[in-house]
C-alpha cells in the first residue's frame, strides 16, 4: 500500500517541471488511457490510477453537494427577500391632543393624525386611505369612542370600514343612555394589489379623542397570495 502511494505521489511530481523563468509548470501528459486497459499491463500503476479514480470520484460528489446547498441557500434568500418586500401594516389613532371631529352634513374619510406604526408607508398620511401593496389577505380593527358631554345627550359613536368606495363594516353605538361610549370591528379581508380602504364618518355621527388613543384604524397583511 506503501508503494502505491509513492508511486501516486512520485508520479504526480513526475507531471510538473521546474522553469527559472515561470516557475513549476505541469508537463504534457499522454493521452489518458482507459483503467482497465493499464491494470492488465501494469500492476504497480493500477493501484494508483484506482486510487486517483475514487479521488475524482469524491471531488465530483463534493461539488455536486456544494452546489445543491448553494441552490438551498439562494432559494432562502428569495423566500425571505419576499417576505421583506411584503411587509406592510399600519396603525393610526384620530389624535394626539382632545379634540371631537364631526358630526358633519356630508359623509368624509377620517384622516388619522397620530401615527403608531406605518410600516410600507401604504397608508396616505395626507388622505386617510391605505392602499394595498400586494395581493394578499389583510387584517383591519377599526374602533370609534365618542363623547356626548353629559348623560341624556345624544350619543353618536360611529364609522364605516370602506374599500374601494364599498361598505364593508359599521362600527357604532348611538343612544341617549351614555355620556361615552365605543364600538369595534375586526375584519379578515381578501384584497388585490392597488385597492383602497379607508374609514369614512357618516352624516350625524362625531368622535372625540385625546391622548389616550380611544379612536384607532390598524390594518396588517397576513399572508401574501400572488
Amino acid at each position: 500500500m506503501r508503494a502505491l502511494v509513492f508511486l501516486c505521489l512520485l508520479g504526480t511530481a513526475l507531471s510538473y517541471s521546474w522553469n527559472p523563468t515561470t516557475g513549476y509548470s505541469r508537463t504534457a501528459q499522454p493521452p489518458y488511457r482507459d483503467i482497465g486497459s493499464v491494470c492488465l499491463t501494469d500492476q504497480a500503476s493500477c493501484g494508483c490510477c484506482l486510487m486517483q479514480q475514487q479521488m475524482n470520484r469524491m471531488e465530483m460528489f463534493f461539488n455536486e453537494s456544494i452546489n445543491k446547498l448553494q441552490q438551498n441557500v439562494d432559494s432562502t434568500l428569495t423566500v425571505l427577500n419576499n417576505v421583506r418586500a411584503s411587509r406592510s401594516a399600519f396603525s393610526v389613532s384620530l389624535t394626539n391632543a382632545r379634540w371631537c371631529y364631526g358630526p358633519l352634513r356630508t359623509q368624509e374619510t377620517i384622516v388619522y393624525q397620530h401615527i403608531f406604526i406605518n410600516l410600507g408607508g401604504n397608508y396616505d398620511l395626507g388622505t386617510g386611505i391605505f392602499t394595498v401593496p400586494r395581493s394578499g389577505v389583510y387584517s383591519f380593527a377599526l374602533t370609534v369612542y365618542s363623547d356626548s358631554g353629559a348623560t341624556n345627550n345624544s350619543l353618536a359613536a360611529c364609522a364605516i370600514l370602506v374599500v374601494n368606495g364599498e361598505t364593508i363594516a359599521r362600527p357604532r353605538d348611538r343612544n341617549q343612555q351614555d355620556q361615552e361610549d365605543s364600538a369595534t370591528i375586526v375584519v379578515a379581508l381578501q384584497l388585490n394589489a392597488g385597492d383602497r380602504v379607508s374609514a369614512m364618518l357618516p352624516i350625524g355621527c362625531f368622535l372625540c379623542d385625546n391622548n389616550s388613543h380611544f379612536n384607532t384604524f390598524t390594518g396588517y397583511l397576513l399572508y401574501a397570495t400572488d
